[in-house]
Protein backbone atom coordinates (compact mmCIF):
# COMPACT_ATOMS: atom_id res chain seq x y z
CA UNK A 1 0.00 0.00 0.00
CA UNK A 2 1.62 3.21 -1.15
CA UNK A 3 1.14 5.66 1.46
CA UNK A 4 3.19 9.25 0.42
CA UNK A 5 3.40 11.14 3.90
CA UNK A 6 6.24 13.69 3.22
CA UNK A 7 5.69 16.66 1.12
CA UNK A 8 7.89 18.58 -0.93
CA UNK A 9 8.61 22.14 -0.04
CA UNK A 10 6.35 23.27 -3.10
CA UNK A 11 3.52 21.65 -1.85
CA UNK A 12 3.81 21.99 2.00
CA UNK A 13 4.67 25.46 1.88
CA UNK A 14 1.57 26.89 0.60
CA UNK A 15 -0.28 24.26 2.70
CA UNK A 16 1.61 25.59 5.54
CA UNK A 17 0.78 29.12 4.52
CA UNK A 18 -3.03 28.81 3.85
CA UNK A 19 -3.08 27.35 7.17
CA UNK A 20 -1.21 30.68 9.12
CA UNK A 21 -3.43 33.33 6.76
CA UNK A 22 -6.61 31.46 7.71
CA UNK A 23 -5.78 31.91 10.87
CA UNK A 24 -6.35 35.33 11.18
CA UNK A 25 -9.22 35.28 8.59
CA UNK A 26 -10.67 32.72 11.33
CA UNK A 27 -10.36 34.26 14.14
CA UNK A 28 -9.20 37.92 13.43
CA UNK A 29 -12.63 39.72 14.03
CA UNK A 30 -13.88 37.57 16.72
CA UNK A 31 -12.21 38.56 20.26
CA UNK A 32 -12.41 42.03 18.49
CA UNK A 33 -15.78 42.46 17.93
CA UNK A 34 -17.05 42.04 21.54
CA UNK A 35 -15.15 44.90 22.32
CA UNK A 36 -15.48 47.08 18.94
CA UNK A 37 -19.60 46.62 19.82
CA UNK A 38 -19.07 47.30 23.43
CA UNK A 39 -17.55 50.36 22.51
CA UNK A 40 -20.49 51.70 20.69
CA UNK A 41 -22.46 51.22 23.10
CA UNK A 42 -24.06 47.74 22.84
CA UNK A 43 -24.74 45.57 26.27
CA UNK A 44 -22.78 42.37 27.12
CA UNK A 45 -26.12 40.23 26.56
CA UNK A 46 -26.65 41.34 22.92
CA UNK A 47 -23.29 40.83 22.41
CA UNK A 48 -23.48 37.76 22.93
CA UNK A 49 -26.35 36.90 21.50
CA UNK A 50 -25.23 38.40 18.32
CA UNK A 51 -22.47 36.12 18.49
CA UNK A 52 -24.51 33.22 19.29
CA UNK A 53 -26.72 33.86 15.95
CA UNK A 54 -23.44 33.09 14.12
CA UNK A 55 -21.96 30.52 15.49
CA UNK A 56 -25.35 28.43 15.34
CA UNK A 57 -25.28 29.45 11.63
CA UNK A 58 -22.07 27.82 10.86
CA UNK A 59 -23.02 25.21 13.31
CA UNK A 60 -26.37 24.13 11.51
CA UNK A 61 -23.95 23.77 7.83
CA UNK A 62 -20.70 22.53 9.46
CA UNK A 63 -22.07 18.83 8.86
CA UNK A 64 -23.53 19.32 5.30
CA UNK A 65 -20.29 20.66 4.24
CA UNK A 66 -18.09 17.91 5.30
CA UNK A 67 -20.58 16.10 3.32
CA UNK A 68 -19.47 18.54 0.50
CA UNK A 69 -16.01 18.31 0.50
CA UNK A 70 -15.69 14.62 1.12
CA UNK A 71 -17.45 14.75 -2.39
CA UNK A 72 -15.70 17.56 -4.36
CA UNK A 73 -12.89 17.18 -6.02
CA UNK A 74 -12.37 21.08 -5.86
CA UNK A 75 -11.82 21.18 -2.60
CA UNK A 76 -9.41 24.21 -2.47
CA UNK A 77 -12.55 26.54 -3.26
CA UNK A 78 -14.27 25.49 0.11
CA UNK A 79 -11.20 27.85 1.44
CA UNK A 80 -11.62 30.49 -1.16
CA UNK A 81 -14.96 30.74 -0.31
CA UNK A 82 -14.46 31.92 3.06
CA UNK A 83 -12.24 34.07 2.38
CA UNK A 84 -14.25 36.34 0.33
CA UNK A 85 -17.25 36.31 2.79
CA UNK A 86 -14.86 37.95 5.56
CA UNK A 87 -13.71 40.42 3.22
CA UNK A 88 -17.11 41.49 3.09
CA UNK A 89 -18.27 41.01 6.54
CA UNK A 90 -15.20 43.46 7.74
CA UNK A 91 -16.31 45.81 4.78
CA UNK A 92 -20.25 45.69 6.74
CA UNK A 93 -18.85 45.76 10.32
CA UNK A 94 -17.28 48.87 9.46
CA UNK A 95 -20.39 50.20 8.14
CA UNK A 96 -23.03 49.65 10.28
CA UNK A 97 -23.05 48.83 13.70
CA UNK A 98 -26.74 48.18 14.00
CA UNK A 99 -27.99 44.65 14.87
CA UNK A 100 -29.13 43.08 11.90
CA UNK A 101 -26.41 44.17 9.55
CA UNK A 102 -24.26 42.79 12.03
CA UNK A 103 -25.96 39.87 12.80
CA UNK A 104 -26.56 39.32 8.81
CA UNK A 105 -22.34 39.45 8.49
CA UNK A 106 -21.45 36.85 11.26
CA UNK A 107 -24.45 34.68 9.56
CA UNK A 108 -23.04 34.84 5.92
CA UNK A 109 -19.06 34.73 7.13
CA UNK A 110 -20.49 31.48 9.71
CA UNK A 111 -22.18 29.68 6.27
CA UNK A 112 -18.97 30.31 4.57
CA UNK A 113 -16.65 29.14 7.12
CA UNK A 114 -18.40 25.99 8.16
CA UNK A 115 -16.32 23.98 5.33
CA UNK A 116 -13.05 25.38 6.00
CA UNK A 117 -12.08 23.45 8.69
CA UNK A 118 -13.09 19.72 6.79
CA UNK A 119 -11.79 21.59 3.95
CA UNK A 120 -8.24 22.03 5.03
CA UNK A 121 -8.30 18.66 6.95
CA UNK A 122 -9.48 16.88 3.73
CA UNK A 123 -6.62 18.26 1.58
CA UNK A 124 -4.32 17.30 3.90
CA UNK A 125 -5.29 13.83 3.93
CA UNK A 126 -5.32 13.77 0.34
CA UNK A 127 -1.68 15.14 0.40
CA UNK A 128 -0.20 12.36 3.09
CA UNK A 129 -2.65 9.61 3.52
CA UNK A 130 -3.38 8.61 6.83
CA UNK A 131 0.36 7.62 8.00
CA UNK A 132 1.14 10.87 7.37
CA UNK A 133 -1.52 12.50 8.92
CA UNK A 134 -0.73 12.93 12.61
CA UNK A 135 2.67 15.03 11.30
CA UNK A 136 1.18 17.33 8.84
CA UNK A 137 -1.53 18.18 10.88
CA UNK A 138 0.65 19.42 14.01
CA UNK A 139 2.73 21.39 11.88
CA UNK A 140 -0.28 22.61 10.11
CA UNK A 141 -1.68 23.93 13.71
CA UNK A 142 1.29 25.36 14.86
CA UNK A 143 1.44 27.73 11.92
CA UNK A 144 -2.22 28.49 11.92
CA UNK A 145 -1.33 29.67 16.30
CA UNK A 146 1.97 31.25 14.57
CA UNK A 147 -0.84 33.30 12.67
CA UNK A 148 -2.91 33.64 15.21
CA UNK A 149 -0.33 35.40 17.12
CA UNK A 150 0.97 37.31 14.47
CA UNK A 151 -2.42 38.78 13.38
CA UNK A 152 -3.30 39.39 16.96
CA UNK A 153 -0.05 41.70 17.50
CA UNK A 154 -0.54 43.36 14.25
CA UNK A 155 -4.17 43.51 15.54
CA UNK A 156 -3.41 45.34 18.32
CA UNK A 157 -0.50 47.37 17.31
CA UNK A 158 -2.72 48.88 14.68
CA UNK A 159 -6.08 49.16 16.59
CA UNK A 160 -3.73 50.99 18.82
CA UNK A 161 -2.50 53.40 15.89
CA UNK A 162 -5.27 53.53 13.63
CA UNK A 163 -8.68 52.17 15.67
CA UNK A 164 -10.83 49.34 14.86
CA UNK A 165 -10.94 49.54 11.06
CA UNK A 166 -7.55 48.66 10.83
CA UNK A 167 -8.30 45.61 12.78
CA UNK A 168 -11.25 44.33 10.38
CA UNK A 169 -8.73 45.64 7.00
CA UNK A 170 -6.43 43.12 8.36
CA UNK A 171 -8.95 40.26 8.49
CA UNK A 172 -9.78 41.32 4.77
CA UNK A 173 -6.36 41.43 3.98
CA UNK A 174 -5.44 37.52 5.57
CA UNK A 175 -8.47 36.95 3.91
CA UNK A 176 -7.08 37.54 0.61
CA UNK A 177 -3.45 36.03 1.24
CA UNK A 178 -5.55 32.92 2.07
CA UNK A 179 -7.05 32.57 -1.15
CA UNK A 180 -3.87 32.55 -3.11
CA UNK A 181 -2.18 29.80 -0.44
CA UNK A 182 -5.18 28.03 -1.29
CA UNK A 183 -4.81 28.13 -4.75
CA UNK A 184 -0.97 27.72 -5.16
CA UNK A 185 -1.20 23.82 -3.97
CA UNK A 186 -1.44 22.03 -6.51
CA UNK A 187 -5.25 19.99 -7.49
CA UNK A 188 -3.54 16.94 -8.78
CA UNK A 189 -1.83 16.30 -5.84
CA UNK A 190 -4.81 16.14 -4.11
CA UNK A 191 -5.88 12.27 -3.78
CA UNK A 192 -9.70 12.66 -3.37
CA UNK A 193 -10.56 9.24 -2.36
CA UNK A 194 -7.52 9.27 0.52
CA UNK A 195 -9.24 12.89 1.36
CA UNK A 196 -12.29 11.80 2.48
CA UNK A 197 -10.52 8.66 3.80
CA UNK A 198 -10.53 5.98 1.05
CA UNK A 199 -6.89 4.84 1.60
CA UNK A 200 -5.71 2.35 -1.05
CA UNK A 201 -6.33 -1.51 -0.12
CA UNK A 202 -8.96 -0.42 1.71
CA UNK A 203 -12.02 0.99 -0.51
CA UNK A 204 -10.32 2.27 -3.43
CA UNK A 205 -13.61 1.89 -5.92
CA UNK A 206 -14.80 5.43 -3.97
CA UNK A 207 -18.08 3.72 -2.60
CA UNK A 208 -18.25 5.36 0.82
CA UNK A 209 -20.15 4.19 3.82
CA UNK A 210 -23.72 5.37 4.45
CA UNK A 211 -23.82 8.17 6.81
CA UNK A 212 -25.23 5.87 9.43
CA UNK A 213 -21.44 4.76 10.11
CA UNK A 214 -21.11 8.06 12.25
CA UNK A 215 -23.91 7.05 14.30
CA UNK A 216 -22.81 3.34 15.16
CA UNK A 217 -18.94 5.05 15.92
CA UNK A 218 -19.37 4.68 19.70
CA UNK A 219 -16.29 6.41 20.52
CA UNK A 220 -16.69 9.22 18.24
CA UNK A 221 -20.29 9.67 20.02
CA UNK A 222 -18.77 10.24 23.15
CA UNK A 223 -15.62 12.64 21.68
CA UNK A 224 -18.22 14.67 20.26
CA UNK A 225 -20.20 14.78 23.59
CA UNK A 226 -17.04 15.49 25.59
CA UNK A 227 -16.16 18.41 23.27
CA UNK A 228 -20.06 19.98 23.39
CA UNK A 229 -19.65 20.40 27.06
CA UNK A 230 -16.03 21.80 26.99
CA UNK A 231 -16.80 24.17 24.44
CA UNK A 232 -20.26 25.13 25.94
CA UNK A 233 -17.71 26.86 28.86
CA UNK A 234 -15.00 27.61 26.54
CA UNK A 235 -16.11 29.42 23.67
CA UNK A 236 -17.09 32.54 25.82
CA UNK A 237 -14.26 32.61 28.21
CA UNK A 238 -11.81 34.99 25.69
CA UNK A 239 -14.33 37.85 24.33
CA UNK A 240 -16.04 37.58 27.67
CA UNK A 241 -12.79 38.27 29.41
CA UNK A 242 -11.41 40.94 26.80
CA UNK A 243 -14.86 42.57 27.96
CA UNK A 244 -14.78 42.28 31.92
CA UNK A 245 -11.20 43.50 32.09
CA UNK A 246 -11.82 46.73 29.43
CA UNK A 247 -15.31 47.58 31.65
CA UNK A 248 -13.57 47.10 34.98
CA UNK A 249 -10.01 49.11 34.16
CA UNK A 250 -10.83 50.33 31.20
CA UNK A 251 -7.63 50.08 29.61
CA UNK A 252 -7.08 49.98 25.94
CA UNK A 253 -9.94 47.83 24.31
CA UNK A 254 -7.60 46.42 21.18
CA UNK A 255 -4.31 46.54 22.89
CA UNK A 256 -5.93 44.27 25.45
CA UNK A 257 -7.64 41.25 23.44
CA UNK A 258 -4.32 41.20 20.92
CA UNK A 259 -2.57 40.11 24.27
CA UNK A 260 -5.38 37.58 25.09
CA UNK A 261 -4.88 36.35 21.88
CA UNK A 262 -1.05 36.19 21.25
CA UNK A 263 -0.50 34.48 25.13
CA UNK A 264 -2.98 31.78 24.17
CA UNK A 265 -1.54 31.11 20.27
CA UNK A 266 2.24 31.55 21.63
CA UNK A 267 0.94 28.93 23.97
CA UNK A 268 -0.67 26.74 21.34
CA UNK A 269 2.34 26.50 18.62
CA UNK A 270 4.43 24.47 21.63
CA UNK A 271 0.96 22.58 22.59
CA UNK A 272 -0.04 21.96 19.63
CA UNK A 273 4.11 20.15 18.93
CA UNK A 274 3.72 18.56 21.71
CA UNK A 275 0.09 16.92 20.99
CA UNK A 276 1.71 15.73 17.59
CA UNK A 277 4.48 13.72 19.33
CA UNK A 278 2.47 12.53 22.35
CA UNK A 279 -0.13 11.05 19.56
CA UNK A 280 2.58 9.66 17.50
CA UNK A 281 3.81 7.63 21.06
CA UNK A 282 0.93 6.89 23.07
CA UNK A 283 -2.06 8.01 21.08
CA UNK A 284 -4.72 10.73 21.62
CA UNK A 285 -6.51 9.69 25.02
CA UNK A 286 -4.36 11.16 27.09
CA UNK A 287 -3.93 14.70 24.91
CA UNK A 288 -7.61 14.89 24.90
CA UNK A 289 -7.65 14.26 28.91
CA UNK A 290 -5.19 16.97 29.59
CA UNK A 291 -6.81 19.37 27.48
CA UNK A 292 -10.43 18.53 28.91
CA UNK A 293 -8.63 19.79 32.36
CA UNK A 294 -7.04 22.90 31.63
CA UNK A 295 -10.27 24.78 31.79
CA UNK A 296 -12.39 24.18 34.99
CA UNK A 297 -8.78 25.90 36.60
CA UNK A 298 -8.99 28.35 33.72
CA UNK A 299 -12.50 29.35 34.81
CA UNK A 300 -10.98 29.59 38.61
CA UNK A 301 -8.64 31.38 37.86
CA UNK A 302 -10.73 33.83 35.57
CA UNK A 303 -13.51 34.41 38.63
CA UNK A 304 -10.55 35.36 41.07
CA UNK A 305 -8.45 37.57 38.89
CA UNK A 306 -9.93 40.02 36.71
CA UNK A 307 -7.51 42.17 35.90
CA UNK A 308 -4.47 43.25 33.22
CA UNK A 309 -1.87 40.59 34.85
CA UNK A 310 -4.84 37.84 34.70
CA UNK A 311 -4.84 37.05 30.95
CA UNK A 312 -1.37 35.21 31.21
CA UNK A 313 -2.61 32.43 33.71
CA UNK A 314 -5.91 32.60 32.12
CA UNK A 315 -4.82 32.46 28.15
CA UNK A 316 -1.87 30.14 28.79
CA UNK A 317 -4.31 27.65 29.96
CA UNK A 318 -6.37 28.30 26.84
CA UNK A 319 -3.04 27.84 24.62
CA UNK A 320 -2.92 24.61 26.50
CA UNK A 321 -6.70 23.04 25.92
CA UNK A 322 -6.98 24.40 22.78
CA UNK A 323 -3.57 23.94 21.22
CA UNK A 324 -3.99 20.02 22.38
CA UNK A 325 -7.41 19.43 20.70
CA UNK A 326 -6.26 21.12 17.26
CA UNK A 327 -4.13 18.43 16.43
CA UNK A 328 -5.94 15.64 18.33
CA UNK A 329 -9.67 16.25 17.41
CA UNK A 330 -8.74 16.14 13.16
CA UNK A 331 -6.39 13.50 14.10
CA UNK A 332 -8.59 11.14 16.19
CA UNK A 333 -11.53 11.54 13.76
CA UNK A 334 -9.39 10.75 10.60
CA UNK A 335 -8.43 7.42 13.11
CA UNK A 336 -11.71 6.21 13.67
CA UNK A 337 -13.19 6.77 10.23
CA UNK A 338 -10.76 5.59 8.16
CA UNK A 339 -11.93 3.43 5.33
CA UNK A 340 -15.50 4.76 5.80
CA UNK A 341 -15.15 7.49 3.04
CA UNK A 342 -16.84 9.66 5.54
CA UNK A 343 -13.74 11.50 7.30
CA UNK A 344 -14.85 15.03 6.37
CA UNK A 345 -18.21 14.60 7.08
CA UNK A 346 -17.24 13.14 10.28
CA UNK A 347 -14.90 16.28 10.74
CA UNK A 348 -17.59 18.53 10.39
CA UNK A 349 -20.20 16.93 12.23
CA UNK A 350 -17.91 16.85 15.24
CA UNK A 351 -17.27 20.59 14.78
CA UNK A 352 -21.39 20.94 14.49
CA UNK A 353 -20.78 19.59 17.90
CA UNK A 354 -18.32 21.68 18.90
CA UNK A 355 -19.60 24.55 17.37
CA UNK A 356 -23.63 23.65 19.28
CA UNK A 357 -21.12 24.76 22.82
CA UNK A 358 -19.25 27.25 21.55
CA UNK A 359 -22.23 28.63 20.06
CA UNK A 360 -24.77 28.57 23.28
CA UNK A 361 -21.15 29.65 25.40
CA UNK A 362 -21.29 33.60 24.82
CA UNK A 363 -24.78 34.09 24.85
CA UNK A 364 -25.23 32.23 27.75
CA UNK A 365 -22.27 33.76 29.47
CA UNK A 366 -23.25 37.50 28.36
CA UNK A 367 -26.77 36.96 30.34
CA UNK A 368 -24.98 34.79 33.42
CA UNK A 369 -22.35 37.66 34.05
CA UNK A 370 -24.94 40.45 33.58
CA UNK A 371 -27.40 38.93 35.88
CA UNK A 372 -24.60 37.93 38.37
CA UNK A 373 -21.18 39.36 37.66
CA UNK A 374 -18.28 37.96 35.88
CA UNK A 375 -16.55 36.23 38.56
CA UNK A 376 -19.74 33.65 39.13
CA UNK A 377 -20.02 33.24 35.46
CA UNK A 378 -16.40 31.74 34.81
CA UNK A 379 -17.09 29.78 37.56
CA UNK A 380 -19.92 28.21 35.89
CA UNK A 381 -18.49 28.26 32.56
CA UNK A 382 -15.37 26.68 33.56
CA UNK A 383 -17.39 23.56 35.50
CA UNK A 384 -19.18 22.07 32.25
CA UNK A 385 -15.53 20.93 31.27
CA UNK A 386 -15.57 18.66 34.55
CA UNK A 387 -18.23 16.73 32.76
CA UNK A 388 -16.08 16.07 29.54
CA UNK A 389 -13.04 14.72 32.65
CA UNK A 390 -16.03 12.46 33.94
CA UNK A 391 -17.07 11.05 30.45
CA UNK A 392 -13.69 10.45 28.99
CA UNK A 393 -12.52 8.98 32.53
CA UNK A 394 -15.22 6.25 32.76
CA UNK A 395 -15.64 5.22 28.38
CA UNK A 396 -11.55 5.04 28.91
CA UNK A 397 -11.89 1.15 28.00
CA UNK A 398 -13.30 1.74 25.04
CA UNK A 399 -11.55 5.16 23.79
CA UNK A 400 -7.96 3.95 24.64
CA UNK A 401 -7.86 1.40 22.26
CA UNK A 402 -9.80 3.65 19.25
CA UNK A 403 -7.36 6.31 19.88
CA UNK A 404 -3.45 4.22 20.15
CA UNK A 405 -1.15 5.06 17.87
CA UNK A 406 -0.65 3.72 14.39
CA UNK A 407 2.51 1.40 13.74
CA UNK A 408 5.15 2.99 12.04
CA UNK A 409 4.95 2.60 8.52
CA UNK A 410 7.69 3.50 5.50
CA UNK A 411 7.54 6.96 4.53
CA UNK A 412 7.77 8.05 0.75
CA UNK A 413 8.22 11.29 -0.71
CA UNK A 414 5.64 13.44 -2.74
CA UNK A 415 7.44 14.84 -5.56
Amino acid sequence: MSQPDILSPGIRRPLEALNFFMADMQAGIGPFLGVFLLAHGWQSGLIGTVMTIGGVAGMIMTAPAGALVDATTHKRWFVVLPGICVVLASAIILLSQTFWPIALSQVATAIAGAAIGPAVAGITLGLVRQAGFTLQNGRNQAFNHAGNVVGAGLSGLLGWLFGFGAVFGLAALFGLLSIASALMIPKDKIDDLAARGLETGDNRDGKASGFRVLLENKPLLILAAALALFHLGNGAMLPLYGIAVVATTHGDAASFVAITIVVAQTVMIGASIVAMRMAEKSGYWLVLLISFMALPIRGLIAAGFISHWGVYPVQMLDGIGAGLQSVAVPGLVARLLSGSGRVNVGQGAVMTVQGLGASLSPALGGWIAQGLGYGPMFLILGSFALVSIGLWLVYAPVLKPASAPLQPAPRHAIP
